[in-house]
Order: C-alpha cells, then sequence, then structure tokens
C-alpha cells in the first residue's frame, strides 16, 4: 500500500514539507499505522547485543530522520530495534536556507543540505524526559556551525554531558558535508584530541554509555586505516559506515538537474556498494575487532544481508524508509529468521 498509493502522493509535495507532515500524523495519529502497515515482527532470534546493549532486532533508523527526539516512542511502534536521534548541537540553528532536499527518483537517492538544522540540546533533552523505556536511543552529535575552531571539542562535550543521562549510546558526527569548516573534523590528529576528552566525560560516570565515530563514504584505503589505528589507539566502542556522499558518479539524474540542486551529501541506492566495501574493508582490515553499524543505500532485505555479511553487527535506514515505507524493517526481519532457521537445521 505505502508504494502503490501512498509514496505517489506525498512525492508530488516537497521533501521537507512531507518530512514535517508524516512527523504531524505519527505523533497525532499514529494509532492508524495498525491500519496501513502490518504488525511489526517481534522474535527472540532477532535480538543483538552489541557494545554492551541489547537490540530486539538489528533494523535501527539513522540519524537526521527524528533530529529533535520528537518521534522515537511512535517509531519504535513501527518496528524499529533502535533510534538515533540528532544530530543535536548544544544551540538552537535553522541550518542552510530552503531549498535544501532532493529527491532523485531516477536513482533512489536523496541529496540534502540540511546544515544541522536542530532545536538545540535542551529542548533535545525535554522531549527525551518523555522516553517510555521501549527502544535503545542514539545521540549523534555536533558542532554549531558558528562555533570557531578552537571551540569544536566544547560543543561536543557539552552536547556529550547533557544527553548522557537520556540515551543508550553516542554518535560523533564528523563527516557531515554540510557543515562549516568541515575538514578539521576528519583531520586524524583532531579525532584523537576529541574522543579523548569525550572519554574523559564518560569515564566520569558511573554508568558508561559506548562512543561511536560516524565516518564519510568517500575516504580512501589509507585514510580506513587510519581511521582503524585511530580506534585501536583511542578504544572507542564502534563505527557508523557510512554517512552521506558528495561523489556523483554514476547517477541516472542528468547532469544538469544536478547542477541546479548543487552541493550536500547524497544518499540512498547510489551509495548502497561504496558504504558496503567500506565496511567490509574495515571489518577485515581490523580483524573485526570493533562492532559497525551498517548504513546506506538500504532498500531491500537483500541489501541489508549484504550489509551485515560484510561485517556490520547492526544496519541502519533513511533514504530507503522513505522510498520503501514501513514495510522494509519486516522484510529484513524475515530474512534473517529465514537465513536462521537454516542455520538451526
Amino acid at each position: 500500500m505505502y508504494k502503490s498509493i501512498i509514496r505517489p502522493v506525498l512525492f508530488n509535495f516537497d521533501p521537507e514539507d512531507v518530512h514535517h507532515f508524516t512527523f504531524s500524523v505519527l505523533k497525532n495519529f499514529g494509532f492508524l499505522t495498525k491500519l496501513f502497515f502490518p504488525k511489526p515482527i517481534e522474535d527472540k532470534r532477532l535480538e543483538r547485543e552489541v557494545f554492551g546493549l541489547k537490540f530486539k532486532n538489528p533494523v535501527g533508523l539513522a540519524a537526521g530522520f527524528d533530529k529533535n527526539a520528537v518521534l522515537f516512542n511512535e517509531l519504535c511502534d513501527l518496528g524499529f530495534g533502535f533510534v538515533e536521534i540528532g544530530t543535536v548541537t548544544p544551540r538552537a540553528q535553522a541550518g542552510n536556507p530552503r531549498k535544501r532536499l532532493f529527491r532523485l527518483v531516477e536513482d533512489n537517492g536523496i541529496i540534502n543540505r540540511m546544515g544541522f538544522n536542530n532545536d538545540g540540546l535542551e529542548a533535545a533533552i525535554e522531549k527525551l524526559k518523555s522516553s517510555k523505556g521501549k527502544i535503545i536511543i542514539g545521540g549523534n552529535i555536533g558542532k554549531n556551525t558558528d562555533t570557531s575552531p578552537e571551540n569544536y571539542t566544547q560543543d561536543y562535550l557539552d552536547c556529550f554531558e547533557g544527553l548522557h543521562p537520556y540515551v543508550d549510546y553516542f554518535v560523533l558526527n564528523v563527516s557531515c558535508p554540510n557543515v562549516g569548516s568541515h575538514a578539521k573534523l576528519e583531520d586524524v590528529d583532531y579525532l584523537h584530541e576529541l574522543i579523548t576528552e569525550v572519554k574523559k566525560i564518560n569515564q566520569s560516570k558511573s554508568v558508561q554509555k559506548p562512543i561511536l565515530l560516524k565516518i564519510a563514504p568517500d575516504l580512501n584505503h589509507n585514510q580506513l586505516d587510519e581511521i582503524v589505528e585511530l580506534i585501536a589507539e583511542t578504544k572507542i566502542d564502534g563505527v557508523i559506515a557510512s554517512n552521506t556522499s558528495v561523489n556523483r558518479e554514476g547517477l541516472k539524474t542528468s547532469p544538469d538537474i544536478l547542477e541546479q540542486i548543487g552541493n550536500g551529501g547524497l544518499s540512498g541506492k547510489p551509495i548502497r556498494e561504496r558504504s558496503t566495501k567500506m565496511i567490509k574493508y574495515l571489518s577485515d582490515k581490523s580483524n573485526k575487532s570493533f562492532p559497525i553499524i551498517g548504513v546506506g543505500g538500504i532498500h531491500s532485505a537483500k541489501d541489508a544481508m549484504e550489509k551485515l555479511d560484510a561485517g556490520a553487527s547492526l544496519v541502519q535506514l533513511y533514504t530507503g524508509f522513505i522510498y520503501e515505507g514501513p514495510g522494509l524493517i519486516n522484510e529484513i526481519s524475515k530474512e534473517i529468521l529465514k537465513r536462521t532457521s537454516r542455520l538451526s537445521r
């Protein structure tokens, strides 16, 4: 029903307007999802324990969808095993000017240059206080766009300190192409400094929370080797591979349309293969020494299994969720259960 009726209607309107409309519907009329979408699959065989947390299933929602921690309870009811909020910055910011979200329908992709638009740390904390404890929540944190380079780390520390009581794991978002002074955030020496300072706060807490690093899909093998070494040195808990891409190679969308759209991060099917290759490289190079959350171009159960087979412990949806609908979660769960049954024979 989603792909045949709901999606064609929604795709007639501006993507950002549709996003806000969908939020309003799910928040105020969430009970209707039971009429239009299948009941989420619940099965002990879907459970995964990763970096000390027990996930009811390995299919999560990536950051960027529920930026302000408004909808995590309702998203749990759709069947997600975990939801990542954010990116949260210390202060509220409007992000980049609209129009900043574009569908590439021919490619089953999206280009966005949202620019970390969010209501800020305090607003997120207030929303998280309404958590019913039904779902694991990740906190994706970043810096404000107008923060000067010498204060980048403090922005991350403020968000980490503030969200610590309310989220189950943290993601340091250092790879978004849509924020200013992006280059410094991917410098390995700076990352070492940032992770060290965040870990100091974490170690001062009675309960420590897992810390992950979200990386770009455009890194070469030398850069990935540096990431593996960085994780070994800092002993953070894992990696999310990957964020959106600035690469436009191989797209069906015409160059003229791409030029009109301009800059931004590409997500969806066009980055599926790149993301999967990155997961496999990190997993093999590190001898599976740290968990990887695989994200990028998952539009089918086959795509999800591809990520898991490459070395991911968990997967996340975003663009695939928009194009394929909530039924994709159950499709992935069914495929995992089929494989589990085959292996147990």
